[in-house]
């Protein structure tokens, strides 16, 4: 289940940040997005 979460959390925040910022600010935000997206799924105790 978590491992869904992550993906899926993951994917909709990558299609928000290419959508919604220039393209080299998208690919920056990749890698926080990335450790937004594990700290959801694995450490926050949500799921």
């Amino acid at each position: 289940m978590q491992k869904k979460i992550f993906w899926t959390s993951f994917t909709l925040f990558g299609l928000l940040a290419d959508f919604l910022l220039p393209f080299w600010w998208a690919v920056g935000a990749t890698l926080p997005l990335l450790f937004l997206s594990w700290w959801i799924a694995y450490r926050s105790d949500w799921f």
